[in-house]
């Protein structure tokens, strides 16, 4: 369900037209949220987080009707692609597959952040959330690998973290925070999903997520949550 604070104003969604994102704008619809608009590279606007002015524009055009900006959520990510696979080895560490995991993972979502937060309003609440992931937890990181990206997973966290104590200077009652979705049915975690690893489809993954949205309160701006609620490690 969508708290009344989320139904008074626009709700965005980046990386609307993927399996995750489209599963939180239709949640979001269903759940009687106020205008939702899902961007991504199709759309249009169109927004392209490795390309700025595309993500200032997509800004601008959402900041005009439906009232304020109450939720962004962030459903984007590259694990793997045709060019770049996670590494098993230091061997296998390649420099423009590290600056794409940067430049998607890292880069992109705190220039959304540059361009969207100060969209929110002055007073009341509102959420600025993406999507990181536990393997991106310095402290929990016990079996190595996946180099590109853990470490831009580990820098988009020092980007919540830091974008949150200007927010909370600048919009005391807004949040801005980082969700780790578990493993989700979708093209991103498919080729990885371990034989007995618990795998959520979209809706389910969007539902839970939105949920622990809910209760979060401004005291938890900055932090690193898991689908279950659970406060995760640096």
């Amino acid at each position: 369900m969508t708290a009344a604070w989320a139904r008074d104003g626009v709700a965005v969604v980046v990386g609307g037209t993927g399996g995750l994102g489209t599963a939180f704008a239709a949640h979001l619809r269903d759940a009687g949220a106020g205008r939702v608009v899902a961007l991504g590279r199709t759309t249009e606007p169109p927004l392209d987080l490795t390309d700025e002015a595309s993500v200032e524009a997509a800004a601008e055009c959402v900041g005009g009707p439906g009232g304020p900006v109450r939720l962004v959520i962030d459903a984007t990510g590259v694990l793997h692609d045709d060019f770049a696979r996670p590494e098993k080895t230091w061997r296998h560490l390649d420099p423009a597959a590290l600056a794409r995991a940067f430049a998607v993972n890292a880069t992109g979502p705190v220039l959304l952040m540059k361009h969207f937060l100060p969209l929110f309003p002055r007073e009341g609440r509102a959420v600025f959330a993406t999507l990181s992931a536990k393997v991106g937890s310095i402290a929990d990181n016990r079996s190595g690998g996946w180099y590109a990206y853990r470490m831009s997973k580990a820098a988009l966290n020092q980007g919540v973290r830091t974008a949150a104590h200007e927010l909370h200077r600048r919009r005391p009652d807004a949040l801005c925070v980082a969700l780790h979705p578990g493993t989700v049915d979708t093209a991103l975690s498919a080729p990885f999903a371990k034989q007995g690893l618990t795998v959520q489809d979209p809706a389910t993954a969007a539902q839970r997520l939105l949920a622990v949205l809910n209760t979060l309160t401004p005291a938890d701006s900055g932090g690193f949550f898991s689908y279950t609620g659970e406060a995760l490690p640096w």
